[in-house]
């Protein structure tokens, strides 16, 4: 994979200059040793892999009821299924239809949530509904493709990550894994999912939104929004370390945050937020090449991708232990 080779690229080049720096222990005729770069691990291998796939051009730019949208939830049930995933009680699939926004004005739209669910081992009762959007804007007029590749196959690929890292070692909560549909259009899968929940809202811990998390480079931060509003989980989160170039930030959910720069209903996070279900919601700060045809595969760093995304994996962790103590 090229992002793969860039990995061990970056890691040999770095041994070569921490070599060069250290050349006098060895004398001016020793040749030092020289150490095989380590290769990526199966967790990150796969990270990079699910990007790629869901946001290649045969994808379409994952558009609501579009043809690539379907394309895209097959792979993610696929990937659930692969995991061992079990769907709910409820199924699979929780299919929908809502009336939802477009540039030319409202039109009625078809869409589809795919459910996870990995028991808890303590507290069982108790769900931590873990969410990323799937869909994408599709292609426009001129028939550029918008492949998003960090809004949002980067956070349902996170997503995927974190679900592989819970069934390697369970969860004490609860938690249901969902790609939701038609974010872009309104937040329109989530919705759905608070006024049709598979189990009583009242049942619900928390949300936590992963969207938009491969590229902190612009500021080294993957946000977290909502702990304004739920003070009881900064503590609980302040406390993990930097991964790499990453580091979490608490924000953009004050009344000090205005337009732009307030988060608290910029993705499906705001739905449980509306729906007073506690929320946070983990994402990358806004770049060039958001909503726009540029938002490629290849504009990602890997190491970047992969730091954001240990970091999401122990922020759940986290929650997960803090949440009842």
């Amino acid at each position: 994979m090229r992002h793969a080779r860039l990995l061990a690229l970056s890691t040999a080049l770095g041994g070569a200059l921490l070599l060069s720096a250290c050349g006098s222990l060895f004398g001016p005729e020793a040749t030092p040793p020289v150490a095989a770069a380590p290769a990526p691990s199966a967790m990150h291998t796969q990270l990079l892999e699910d990007v790629r796939i869901l946001s290649a051009d045969a994808m379409q730019g994952r558009d609501t009821g579009a043809p690539g949208g379907e394309m895209a939830r097959n792979y993610i049930v696929g990937r659930l299924e692969g995991l061992g995933v079990v769907a709910p009680p409820m199924g699979r699939l929780q299919p929908w239809e809502m009336q939802g926004r477009t540039r030319a004005g409202p039109r009625t739209y078809n869409g589809v949530n795919v459910i996870g669910m990995i028991p808890g081992t303590r507290v069982t009762d108790r769900y931590i509904v873990v969410t990323a959007h799937y869909d994408h804007v599709g292609v426009n007029a001129e028939g550029q493709v918008f492949n998003g590749a960090d809004d949002n196959a980067s956070g349902v690929a996170t997503m995927l990550a974190l679900a592989a890292d819970l069934k390697r070692q369970a969860p004490e909560h609860s938690v249901l894994i969902v790609a939701l549909d038609g974010e872009e259009h309104g937040l329109l899968g989530a919705k759905h999912f608070v006024e049709a929940p598979p189990m009583p809202l009242e049942s619900i811990a928390m949300n936590l939104n992963f969207d938009m998390t491969a590229r902190a480079e612009t500021d080294g931060k993957l946000w977290v929004t909502g702990t304004y509003q739920h003070p009881t989980f900064r503590p609980i989160l302040e406390g993990i370390p930097a991964n790499g170039a990453v580091a979490l930030a608490f924000g953009k959910d004050t009344p000090q945050d205005t337009g732009a720069d307030n988060w608290v209903e910029a993705s499906d996070h705001g739905a449980f937020y509306r729906a007073q279900v506690p929320f946070l919601y983990l994402g990358v700060n806004y770049h060039a090449d958001y909503h726009r045809p540029s938002d490629d595969f290849e504009k990602i760093t890997p190491s970047v991708f992969i730091s954001a995304t240990e970091l999401s994996i122990a922020s759940f962790r986290a929650l997960d232990q803090g949440l009842s103590r």
